[in-house]
């Protein structure tokens, strides 16, 4: 896209036009204890040329740069992407923010939204899905919301081995109500604890994470058996949708609603973002979805066609009625999915998955060859803990500067768990990486 700067005699057109005198009265109505007094502190203008370096510089920096071996997940995978979805997915009449409110305008966005849908559901086993949220964190808390609004009970019983991230948004969205959250503790198998559940009066939902934060499986019927004998809906949450390749899906583990994170299915990383908010549900709560969802019909001559059938925004229905402050959803990420999951297919979602977790098998058993301690022993998909020695972070800075990125401390996260590292392996990476890699930590 060009670069169009303004001169001043533009700018002092335009300022003109809207009734001020200058820049600073375009910020009049932010009050000034919140307004920056000084200037800013920005380098020196750079020639077009310049700015390309820069940029071409940034992007071999340790998130982009091959160079760099990454053992980090943490909700955020490196895979490989078929040709085929970047190829595709810049076309120009893809990349538009145009609403599909008027299906006559718009039955290739509508239909690209609604092939998302019905492959979303087949991959979550549930009966609906919607047209996208945001991310999986903003996915899980509407599905929160949705668990109080359709029973409405005020508690919500939360894992503490769901995405820490996740949490934060969670308790950032229930911050300004009157419904409670409550923490699941986790065992010493890195499953969640579900001892407290029998505590807990007016409950509305259960939420767990599968595979968790800690990269173990939880055992999903089990904890949908114990969420339903209190009547409360039962929601699972994930991070990695490739998972599912190899494990069951939450549908056909009784989940009622199965929200996540979508980047893993054909989303560069870029630096954090953007993501893809996977949501889907049973039928029978389909009016209580947030967002937006698009249906199959006829038309009066019988041909196929699609429509918006179902929307939350204010512009559609009455204030009152609206399920979600959401009204929009990811297109081009979802797009992105769809061609993601068309492109691999069923079987190639499943070889990709064994190889995740063949591959992340492989580099535990020789961590553990090496006489580290695997933190936990549940089975893991993807991701797993190690308890490296005390005083790690000077072996850690060592590895990066042979450009081995050696996990994520979960002491952050975790207080009680320092020296806890997790470690992912995806497709990616090579046996030759992981072998160099326990090498320079036995050195």
């Amino acid at each position: 896209m060009r670069f169009l700067p303004h001169t001043d005699e533009d700018i002092t057109s335009m300022l003109k036009v809207v009734g001020v005198d200058n820049l600073d009265d375009l910020f009049s109505t932010v009050p000034g204890d919140c307004r920056h007094k000084t200037a800013l502190d920005l380098p020196e203008a750079l020639t077009e040329w310049e700015a390309n370096d820069l940029m071409d510089a940034l992007s071999h920096s340790m998130g982009a740069s091959p160079e760099f071996k990454v053992f980090i997940g943490a909700g955020s995978y490196e895979h490989y992407i078929p040709a085929t979805v970047s190829n595709l997915v810049g076309r120009s009449e893809f990349a538009t923010s145009y609403t599909p409110y008027q299906p006559e305008v718009s039955q290739g966005t509508l239909q690209g939204i609604f092939e998302y849908q019905t492959l979303t559901a087949r991959l979550l086993g549930m009966e609906v899905a919607n047209a996208s949220l945001y991310d999986g964190a903003s996915a899980l808390a509407e599905a929160l919301l949705m668990s109080v609004r359709t029973t409405r009970r005020k508690k919500v019983a939360i894992s503490t081995l769901i995405h820490p991230l996740y949490r934060r948004v969670v308790q950032t969205y229930f911050r300004p109500t009157d419904f409670e959250l409550v923490e699941l503790p986790y065992l010493r198998n890195g499953r969640t604890d579900l001892s407290r559940l029998d505590k807990i009066d007016d409950l509305a939902a259960v939420a767990v994470q599968s595979p968790n934060f800690f990269g173990c499986i939880e055992d999903l019927q089990h904890i949908g058996e114990r969420a339903h004998e209190k009547e409360a809906f039962f929601v699972t949450a994930f991070t990695e949708p490739l998972s599912y390749g190899l494990l069951k899906n939450p549908g056909s583990q009784g989940a009622d609603i199965a929200c996540g994170e979508g980047q893993s299915l054909g989303i560069p990383q870029s630096f954090g973002g953007p993501g893809l908010g996977m949501f889907a549900s049973k039928m029978k709560y389909v009016r209580n979805i947030p967002g937006r969802l698009v249906g199959e019909t006829v038309d009066m001559d019988g041909k196929r066609g699609f429509v918006l059938t179902l929307a939350t925004r204010e512009q559609h229905i009455r204030r009152e009625k609206a399920t979600s402050n959401i009204c929009t959803n990811n297109s081009l990420c979802a797009l992105m999915s769809a061609m993601y999951m068309a492109s691999v297919g069923r079987t190639g979602i499943r070889e990709l998955s064994g190889l995740n977790h063949d591959k992340c098998e492989y580099l535990k058993s020789e961590l553990k060859k090496a006489g580290f301690e695997i933190a936990f022993d549940s089975p893991t998909f993807n991701e797993f803990v190690v308890k490296f020695p005390t005083g790690f972070e000077t072996i850690y800075k060592r590895l990066m500067g042979k450009k081995i990125v050696a996990g994520l401390s979960l002491a952050p996260y975790y207080p009680e768990l320092t020296d806890h590292y997790l470690l992912c392996v995806t497709e990616t990476r090579t046996r030759d990486e992981m072998d160099e890699f326990v090498k320079e930590l036995r050195l």
